[in-house]
């Protein structure tokens, strides 16, 4: 499966030093021999969500991928609506927290002087407020792994966390000029689907793959994997990040 590789730049006076993030959400148990040299040249790899698929009956992919990939660069994982659904979810989980990836359950940790933070989707009901009024006050900057993108609109949108990475939609399927068609919790015509909203605080990949079932085509949407440069910015406004994007090939 040929993917796009999309860089965005955010540049903070909270950053220490420069550091090149990889983000994957939606890998949904698929092939991914493809990107590991991507993987490789990368700092920390990124999933916020849906590294299993609760439609697949094997997800031996989204295990070896556990094995794996966590041996090649640090992982940051949080959940996704695929993994609380998943009938098979205990015996997962378990196998996330053997490996070496570092599983962020509406909880945060440091990483080379910045702080990643990952709220887990929920079957139903709010997301865990009480770990984002406890997030946004943590010391640095602040990088939260959000599954969906609706919840970061319903619940992130207005703290002082610095930037949001989300997935969840899938660039909204089919593309008519620069719209998604559907998104699971937007509906008909979503208006976040991909790219970078909210003056640059949050920003949606497309991503990796498709989930199983329902098989619906993606039309004018190429899967996506976002490379995410950070870099110091002293003369900037510790307010918020800013950045640029820029599209790049294929992997």
């Amino acid at each position: 499966m040929k993917r796009i590789i999309t860089t965005h730049t955010v540049r903070s006076p909270k950053i220490p030093g420069e550091l090149r993030l990889a983000v994957a959400p939606d890998i949904h148990s698929s092939a991914y021999a493809d990107i590991l040299d991507t993987l490789a040249r990368c700092d920390a790899l990124l999933i916020p969500g849906d590294l299993v698929d609760r439609h697949r009956r094997d997800n031996s992919l989204a295990y070896r991928f556990l094995r794996e990939v966590p041996e090649i660069l640090p992982v940051f994982y949080s959940l996704g609506n695929h993994e609380v659904k998943y009938r098979r979810a205990g015996e997962f989980l378990a196998a996330v927290k053997e490996s070496k990836a570092t599983l962020l359950r509406d909880e945060s940790c440091g990483f080379r002087g910045i702080r990643i933070g990952g709220l887990s989707s929920r079957k139903e009901g709010p997301p865990d407020t009480a770990f984002l009024d406890a997030f946004e006050h943590e010391e640095g900057f602040r990088l939260l792994l959000c599954h969906q993108p609706e919840v970061y609109r319903d619940y992130v949108r207005g703290r002082g966390i610095d930037f949001t990475v989300c997935g969840h939609a899938h660039g909204g399927q089919i593309q008519f000029f620069g719209r998604g068609l559907y998104a699971p919790g937007q509906g008909i015509f979503p208006r976040l689907t991909h790219g970078v909203h909210d003056g640059g605080k949050m920003m949606i990949s497309r991503g990796m793959t498709n989930a199983a079932k329902p098989r619906i085509p993606r039309i004018n949407n190429p899967c996506e994997l976002i490379i995410l440069e950070l870099e110091n910015d002293e003369g900037g406004s510790p307010d918020g990040p800013g950045g640029h994007q820029t599209a790049g090939g294929l992997v």
